[in-house]
Order: C-alpha cells, then sequence, then structure tokens
C-alpha cells in the first residue's frame, strides 16, 4: 500500500495532473469528512492506517511519525487536527506560499487520504527536548503569557483555529516569528503581527526557547 500511494503521487507530480483549482474542488467538505471519521472508532482506525501510509511520504521531510530531524522543518506530530486540515487546503491553493512540489503533493492526495493524514498526525506525541537555556526560557514564559498564550493557549497546545507549537522545531518558529513580524513569511497574520512588532530578536529568542521545550 505505501509503495501505491508513492507510485500513485508521485505520477501525479510527474505529470502535473492535478492542479490547485482540482485539487481544492476534491477536498470539499473535509472539516465535514474529519467530523464524521471522529465519531466513529471504526472510521478513525481504518482512516489511521491510511494515514500512517501516506506519511511514509512525508517522512523525507517532516521525519518519521512527523518529528522531524531538521530543525527548519516543523514538526506535524501532534497537530490540532482542524488547524492541519486547513494548512493543506492553503498549500492546495494560493493562500500560503509554498514550493509548487509540495502544492502538488497535496494537491495528488485523495480526499480520504488528507484525512487519514492528518488523524495519523495528530495522534502523534512530540518528541521532549527539554531547555538549554533556562534563563532564557523563564524570560520567554513571561513574554509567552503575555503575547501568546490567549491564542495559542497556556500549554502551547492551540485550538482548532490556531496551531500546536509546543515542542515545535527552534529554527522554524525563529523564522515564522521574524516573519510575521517583518511581514516577510510565508504567512501574513495581522494580530500577530500586532503582537511581535514591538519584539526584538532577542524576546524571539526567549520565546522559543521556552516554547520549544514545552511539552
Amino acid at each position: 500500500m505505501i509503495r501505491r500511494v508513492g507510485v500513485a503521487i508521485g505520477m501525479a507530480l510527474a505529470m502535473g495532473a492535478v492542479t490547485p483549482a482540482t485539487g481544492q474542488a476534491a477536498k470539499a467538505g473535509l472539516a465535514a469528512r474529519l467530523k464524521e471519521v471522529q465519531a466513529s472508532p471504526v472510521l478513525l482506525e481504518s482512516m489511521y492506517k491510511t494515514g500512517r501510509k501516506v506519511a511514509a511520504f512525508c517522512a523525507n521531510c517532516h521525519g518519521d511519525g512527523g518529528n522531524s530531524v531538521k530543525p527548519d522543518v516543523p514538526n506535524l506530530a501532534g497537530q490540532n487536527a482542524y488547524y492541519l486540515l486547513q494548512q493543506l487546503r492553503e498549500f492546495s491553493g494560493t493562500q500560503r506560499k509554498t514550493s509548487e512540489f509540495k502544492r502538488r503533493l497535496v494537491n495528488a492526495m485523495s480526499a480520504d487520504e488528507t484525512i487519514g493524514m492528518v488523524v495519523f498526525y495528530a495522534a502523534q506525541q512530540v518528541t521532549f527536548k527539554p531547555a538549554t537555556d533556562v534563563a532564557l526560557a523563564r524570560r520567554g514564559e513571561r513574554l509567552y503569557a503575555k503575547s501568546c498564550a490567549d491564542c495559542h493557549d497556556n500549554d502551547g497546545r492551540g485550538t482548532s483555529d490556531y496551531s500546536r507549537i509546543a515542542g515545535q522545531q527552534t529554527v522554524y518558529l525563529t523564522t515564522s516569528l521574524k516573519g510575521y513580524r517583518d511581514g516577510t513569511g510565508a504567512r501574513l497574520h495581522r494580530q500577530m503581527a500586532l503582537e511581535l512588532k514591538s519584539m526584538s530578536d532577542a524576546d524571539i529568542a526567549a520565546i522559543v526557547e521556552f516554547v520549544s521545550a514545552m511539552k
């Protein structure tokens, strides 16, 4: 099955057979499908197995089980299912900057492969890495409570609308926060930009030290 998924995705990528428009149409109603799957233990188990097979292809960048081994590539393990689904929707269209390869990859997946991948990653545990600079992390904790906790929650696990950032990769976090602050990132977000506008690179480093060590 893993080989079949890989071959199907590879063929779609090679032929450019799936465009953003058709990919978005195919993924219409995914939130409703995810809700249906989460309400059925039988469906959930089936989708989890499908997602595990699809994720074997994604492991090249995001690591086994969604724990990236590259500091500039985000962990997907433990990410909120509905949030991750929305990001995949944005990758399939033009709302979010990404490589053409990744856009075609996302569009090559069927609706159930997409739901399965979301279910699989949401169920994984993030590999915990303790802070290396305790004093810096404590400063980051104060900044986080003031500027981040309202949306990403006190434990950093977010909601259906906001990402889990607890345990996220350090370089990825740093790049993302600076991108929001400076308006140069892959995504633009007005509230994030306002919260980060007055923060220095040192402030961001402190937040990253704290957040990356959260369980």
